[in-house]
């Protein structure tokens, strides 16, 4: 690899870190190509994005991104998005799955975390089951009234009778 693809990886590595809200830092070791796609399939429905990046590079581009405090060894995959609670039931479902697959460390919001910060992200609910949620909350006095009012409909219609 030539300074300049790498100095092309690093920039873009920089700015996809630059924009990503969760930056999760993976071990892989041991896993088969077959598993890994299955990874980057689940993390490509959630709109995140797998990667697996020299050390070195990574380095480099984190730091350009302004994000410090994990020191990156071993093997490593990387795995960000721009939704933190998709992107950590990604990589909380797939270490489910895969025993091998381990969660070192994460970068949450811009701030390190570790692996339980990552795994308790996972546990959160959806955007989409919030946004159900708050829908619920809404409708709840609606449907609340509507209901009083059809037993004071059926109430007089008695008293009537």
């Amino acid at each position: 690899m030539t300074k300049t693809q790498k100095a092309e990886i690093i920039e873009v590595l920089a700015g996809e870190f630059e924009t990503a809200q969760t930056v999760v830092l993976c071990d892989y070791k041991g896993l088969t190509v077959s598993d890994l796609e299955g990874l980057r399939t689940s993390a490509k429905e959630k709109d995140a994005k797998v990667q697996v990046v020299k050390n070195t590079l990574a380095t480099i581009a984190l730091a350009k991104s302004n994000l410090t405090g994990i020191e990156i060894k071993d093997t490593n995959i990387f795995v960000w998005g721009e939704d933190s609670v998709a992107t950590s039931k990604v990589v909380a479902d797939f270490a489910k799955k895969n025993e091998l697959f381990v969660i070192k460390s994460a970068y949450i919001d811009r701030e390190a975390a570790d692996a339980a910060k990552v795994e308790a992200f996972a546990k959160l609910p959806g955007r989409e089951e919030l946004l159900g949620m708050l829908a619920a909350t809404w409708m709840a006095p609606v449907a609340n009234f509507t209901i009083g009012l059809n037993a004071l409909k059926e109430k007089k219609e008695e008293e009537s009778a």
